[in-house]
Order: structure tokens, then C-alpha cells, then sequence
């Protein structure tokens, strides 16, 4: 017996399935560097902004203070990020040689990650969702508009 889903007409359903098939295949480009998704793509934003703050890459990343704690502190642990006090209170994140090297290959997996998917859909497709996909994102809970 063939079950019907009513789901597959809905967005959500949609985007929640293809962003688990993008990063169980991202979790596999990336899984012998030893990180997480979380944990590359704050070494990715501090390698394109050193000397930034912790709650900066928090920012850009949307990611809690909370979390960003363990994140930074096992980028350290692992000889990848530094630290350097700017004042009483900020530090600012900069990639060591290891990071740096790092960085480059994590962005190497990346990108052949994205052109697998990009080929599937194909450039008017692939310049469709990135037009759509931020207007999702700018929907904020409790939004009344929402």
C-alpha cells in the first residue's frame, strides 16, 4: 500500500526536509574536520572578520550568547581561534595558522557541498530561492503580520 502525505503541499513540510537532506549531506562533507556545523561556520565568520567579538559572530550567526560560549571555547581547545583582550570587558577572535588552514579546507567542503545542489536545480532555481528564502526569514515570532 502506497500511504498518501498532505503534507508534501505544505511549505514548512518542504523546507524542513530538504534542510535535513542538505545537512546530513553537509554533516558527511565535513565529518572527518572533527566540528560541527555550528563550529565551522563560526570559523568561517571569524576568518572573514578577525579581530571580531564573540557576540558579533553570535549576531551574524543568530546564535544564543549561551551557545556561543562552548563553541568558541572548543575552537580554542582545538588551537583554531585566539583571543586577544581589546578592553576591560571584549575580546576579540582572530584564526590561528592551524584555523586559518582550517578554514580553507571546511570552505573547500562547503563549496563542492553547495555546487551538488546547485546542479540539481539549476542557476534560475538556485537564483529564485535566495531572492524567497530571506523574505522567511525576516518573519519574527510574534509578529502579528506573521
Amino acid at each position: 500500500m502506497t500511504l498518501t502525505n498532505a503534507l508534501e503541499s505544505r511549505l514548512g513540510y518542504q523546507l524542513r526536509r530538504a534542510s535535513a537532506v542538505m545537512m546530513a549531506d553537509l554533516s558527511r562533507e565535513l565529518a572527518d574536520l572533527d566540528l560541527r556545523p555550528a563550529e565551522v561556520t563560526t570559523l568561517l565568520v571569524i576568518a572573514e572578520n578577525p579581530e571580531c567579538s564573540q557576540t558579533e559572530v553570535g549576531q551574524a550567526l543568530a546564535i544564543k550568547r549561551a551557545n556561543m560560549v562552548p563553541i568558541i571555547s572548543r575552537l580554542m581547545e582545538r588551537g583554531l581561534v585566539e583571543r586577544r583582550r581589546i578592553d576591560g570587558r571584549s575580546h576579540a577572535l582572530t584564526l590561528t595558522v592551524q584555523g586559518r588552514a582550517f578554514a580553507k579546507d571546511a570552505q573547500d567542503r562547503i563549496d563542492r557541498h553547495e555546487a551538488r545542489f546547485a546542479q540539481l536545480l539549476g542557476g534560475s532555481d538556485m537564483d529564485a530561492l535566495f531572492r524567497c528564502l530571506p523574505v522567511i526569514r525576516t518573519v519574527r515570532e510574534g509578529d502579528p503580520e506573521a
